[in-house]
């Protein structure tokens, strides 16, 4: 057994062929893992250990020296990776985490950065091209003053004028920056702190606490869109901001805010709003006003000066803080400026005055075409004698309205030129918009009749012809006097005072219905007139305003006049647009002719139907009228100053239980006296020259004794006991041409009279 492995003695090891040199190399070892795993497998069996040359780091050792433990390449159990400290597998995960954080914060950004310019581009790419842009015009407001000055009102939908921050008090506009956009001359449009600042807020509060729009969003969204609340329309928002921005300065954009927002009650501006809650200009407020106007902008509905004072109180302080906590105000000046809005807010009410205004609106069009930008329209309107019209209308038709069956009334006021100085269309402008003195046209009644009567002195009567008041038949028209009585043979001069139907209808139908006509429109009525008998009655329908222009050339001595309202209109920067200049049609009627007519018509307010009408000093001169069933009840009377027409009666037409007499000539009278005072009394046209004879207003004139204390005629009784005009007569009436007098010659009655006493049954 020795011998077989003797040969085995000298070398008591094998060499792998791996540790051989030129074996294979380092990186090819872990190839060679079988081989490996054979040899131990045969050491295992002879108890051996037959390590590599890489075990040792030089030499050999011998049997006889002790063996060692196995080092280099020899295999070895696995050992389990030696554990991290807490502390150290702590750190790396914090920052780690921290890393991650970051790296995908970023990446949210970077996607919701691109995410968000594609949101904005596209809905920018739905706007039209910015060169378009532009700031829309405020629509233009036309601003009605009367003849001193005093604003009447504004026309136009803003309601208001514009004002510039120059114009206010420096408080003003410090009042909407304070409360609503206290970084407003920092920012660029957008308001990134504010946004922070919101966001949180509203994140502690679990709700949006409050809005985050800058004054240059808000304009931006007044101007240019609609009130639809959505991404799109924010995204646009704030982009016209930042455009406005680049284009306006900071007090251009404050300036269109006050002058845009919406105050509530449909008043856009500052101006309007002012005019409409405290009844002054927006130059005018106070620092208490307008912290309560700029704190109404949160919620005009709600917060307007005209809601519950508590809140609208509440809502002021917390602007007049504002201001103190930004540096506009101090806090003493702050409380001292709390006013209470239950005593301070005073809405202004459209009165009788806006009558005036909105016809005024509808002549400036016709004056100076479609206004592109605000004017102002002077007019003739004194103030004054406007709020006294508007007393007495609305007193008449509350006091006495009930009893005398009427709702409404109208008056209008000129001078003798032609100047209005007081309108009023109805009793109450809130309740009734519609315009009875100058829109309306309703039957004129004996306050027509002057028409006639001047056509009949052209034509040569005199107020002293003899008629006859009887009943008559014209062509089977038979007129009739509004008490059913007669008085017989009476002159012009009484028949006119007395209102006598037959004898207006028998003048008409000598001179001719056109003739009548005529002269209506030569002295200034514009209403279709249809040449027929019945026009010496009144019935066809004329506007209380050109009645009473028509009476205007009785007044100045026969000069024609054209209504006229408007002195003025110019821009807003002093352009001149329109300046009235003198115009009429000149003389219209002879001075002669209106010394006749004054005579008579004068006489009227002495003994005739008008004897209520009244005014200290002055020779007066007018025309009472009260049309069919009393549907319409009027006064048309003048000085030599002034003309003042009065309408009452119902807008359904319902008959009053009103003449001409009564209340008209009330109103009349007390309208007539404030408009005269302190002005020397003064005698009408050429009433030296056709002077009343003395005994027609004296008692001692039985006709002047033929009416009652109301004016209304009396049937008198003969010698004979039988009542004067009676019997009714079948007039046949001849057309008559008189003899036309020279003009600068009085004219004598007694040849006319003689003549038309045949004509009308005398003899």
């Amino acid at each position: 057994m020795r011998k077989k492995n003797a040969g085995a003695l000298f070398m008591d090891f094998e060499i792998s062929p791996d540790d051989r040199i030129g074996g294979a190399s380092s990186r090819s070892r872990g190839r060679a893992k079988p081989v490996a795993k054979a040899k131990a497998k045969k050491s295992a069996r002879g108890q051996r250990i037959e390590p590599g040359f890489a075990d040792f780091d030089s030499g050999y050792y011998s049997d006889d020296e002790p063996p060692q433990r196995a080092r280099g390449r020899a295999p070895a159990p696995k050992q389990k990776k030696p554990a991290r400290s807490r502390r150290e597998r702590k750190g790396f995960s914090l920052w780690g985490l921290f890393g991650k954080l970051i790296y995908w914060c970023i990446t949210l950004l970077i996607i919701g950065g691109i995410a968000a310019g594609g949101v904005v581009y596209y809905y920018w790419m739905q706007m039209p091209s910015m060169t378009t842009w532009a700031v829309p015009e405020r629509p233009p407001n036309i601003r009605v003053l009367a003849s001193d000055g005093q604003l009447i009102s504004n026309r136009g939908k803003s309601g208001g004028e514009a004002v510039s921050l120059h114009e206010l008090p420096e408080y003003v506009p410090a009042a909407f920056v304070a409360i609503e956009d206290r970084r407003f001359y920092e920012h660029f449009g957008i308001d990134v702190i504010g946004l922070a600042s919101v966001a949180v807020e509203s994140i502690q509060a679990g709700d949006i606490t409050r809005g985050a729009s800058t004054i240059t969003q808000q304009v931006a969204k007044n101007l240019f869109l609609t009130p639809k609340q959505d991404l799109e329309r924010k995204v646009q928002e704030g982009l016209l901001a930042l455009w406005l921005e680049r284009n306006y300065s900071k007090d251009q954009i404050l300036e269109l805010y006050i002058n845009r927002v919406n105050f509530g009650h449909e008043k856009y501006g500052i101006e309007a709003a002012a005019q409409f809650y405290f009844g002054k200009s927006a130059r005018n407020l106070s620092l208490g006003e307008a912290a309560i106007l700029a704190g109404s902008l949160q919620a005009p509905s709600r917060l307007n000066p005209k809601g519950d004072p508590a809140r609208v109180q509440a809502r002021q302080k917390l602007v007049l803080s504002a201001m103190a906590k930004s540096g506009y105000i101090s806090e003493a000046e702050a409380q001292a400026a709390t006013i209470d809005p239950a005593q301070s807010v005073r809405t202004k009410v459209m009165g009788a005055e806006s009558y005036v205004a909105d016809w005024v609106e509808g002549l400036v069009t016709a004056y100076v075409g479609d206004i592109k930008q605000d004017v102002i329209v002077y007019t003739t309107i004194n103030w004054e004698l406007q709020k006294e019209a508007e007393f007495l209308i609305k007193e008449a038709v509350t006091t006495e309205g009930p009893k005398f069956g009427f709702s409404q009334g109208a008056l209008v006021s000129i001078d003798a030129d032609g100047a209005v100085r007081a309108v009023v269309g109805g009793a109450d402008y809130q309740q009734s918009q519609y315009n009875r003195a100058v829109t309306s046209r309703r039957q004129p009644g004996s306050t027509f009749k002057p028409f006639v009567y001047m056509a009949a002195m052209e034509a040569g009567y005199t107020p002293d012809t003899i008629a006859q008041d009887a009943p008559i038949n014209i062509n089977g028209w038979q007129p009739e006097n509004a008490d059913g009585k007669y008085m017989g043979e009476i002159t012009l001069r009484q028949g006119l005072a007395y209102s006598r139907n037959t004898i207006s209808a028998q003048l008409a139908q000598i001179v001719g219905p056109d003739k009548v006509v005529e002269a209506a429109q030569r002295m200034g009525i514009s209403a279709p007139l249809q040449a027929v008998p019945s026009i010496a009655l009144g019935t066809q329908e004329v506007s209380l305003l050109e009645l009473t222009a028509g009476y205007a050339p009785f007044a100045n001595g026969g000069q024609g006049v054209i209504a006229n309202v408007i002195t003025r209109i110019e821009t807003a920067d002093g352009k001149v647009l329109y300046d009235a200049v003198p115009a009429g049609p000149g003389q219209v009627v002879s001075p002669l002719v209106v010394g006749e007519m004054n005579d008579m018509l004068s006489t009227a307010l002495e003994i005739g139907t008008g004897k209520r009408a009244s005014l200290s000093g002055w020779q007066i001169g007018g025309k009472t009228g009260t049309s069919q069933k009393a549907r319409d009840a009027l006064f048309v009377g003048y000085t030599n100053r002034m003309v003042t027409g009065v309408w009452l009666g119902n807008d359904d037409d319902k008959p009053t239980k009103l003449a001409g007499g009564t209340v008209p000539t009330q109103i009349w009278s007390d309208f007539m006296s404030k408009a005269h005072v302190g002005l020397p009394p003064s005698n009408l046209p050429d009433m030296t020259s056709a002077a009343i004879p003395a005994d027609q207003l004296t008692g001692a004139d039985p006709i002047g004794q033929m009416v009652d204390a109301n004016g209304n005629p009396v049937p008198q009784q003969s010698a004979g006991g039988e009542v004067i005009g009676a019997a009714p007569t079948d007039m046949g009436i001849a057309p008559l041409e008189p003899q036309q007098p020279a003009q600068d010659e009085p004219r004598s009655a007694k040849t006319i009279g003689d003549l038309l006493s045949g004509i009308f049954g005398g003899g």
